[in-house]
């Protein structure tokens, strides 16, 4: 099967108040068929990565909890998300991202870091590439006690649990973070803890 041919024919920018939401138009034509001509808004919030940090001696692994607006506006009651290290790329190559919201947000600063995968989180609306990772931690690497900037208004909880502990929390729904569960998961088949 051959891919469709498609065309970009117009992009309007509806907001760039946080970051940029387009409405864009498209034609999309399969093979030996008719164009059809679509609109869609396309979110464009930069691209991101996240991190498991993990220690394999203690088996334990470092997790965070902030307040989440759009879950919240979406039925998580409290807003509050418990999820793995993680933030936007900015300038940074996704390696430099992970170190430097690793110190940012845990206060652990680690040097090496081991790339997982890379995933579209949202594909229909969003057109971010999240970069995912994991990391090894000890006592020795804490410099700070992390909890985000405060020029960012980030508001971090940093968790320590064991890897048992986080990972039944996939279960019982305390965890409902997708970067996290496959963090979590892929710790889990590859037996890193």
């Amino acid at each position: 099967m051959k891919n469709p041919e498609i065309k970009v024919t117009e992009t309007k920018l509806l907001s760039d108040n946080w970051y940029i939401l387009n409405k864009v138009t498209f034609t999309y034509q399969k093979e030996n068929e008719k164009v059809q001509t679509h609109v869609r808004e396309i979110y464009d919030r930069g691209n991101g990565a996240g991190i498991l940090l993990y220690n394999s001696t203690t088996k334990k692994v470092i997790l965070t909890r902030q307040f989440r607006l759009p879950t919240f506006l979406n039925g998580n009651k409290t807003g509050m998300m418990i999820e793995v290290c993680a933030g936007l790329l900015d300038e940074d190559n996704p390696e430099e991202c992970v170190i430097r919201e690793t110190e940012e947000e845990t206060g652990y600063r680690i040097k090496k870091v081991e790339k997982v995968t890379q995933t579209y989180m949202s594909p229909g609306a969003v057109t971010e590439i999240l970069y995912l990772f994991t990391g090894e931690y000890d006592e020795s690497m804490k410099v700070s006690e992390g909890g985000g900037l405060a020029s960012e208004q980030e508001n971090i909880e940093v968790l320590e649990y064991t890897f048992e502990e986080a990972y039944a929390m996939i279960e019982s729904g305390e965890i409902v973070d997708a970067k996290t569960i496959i963090l979590l998961q892929h710790a889990k088949i590859k037996g890193l803890i």
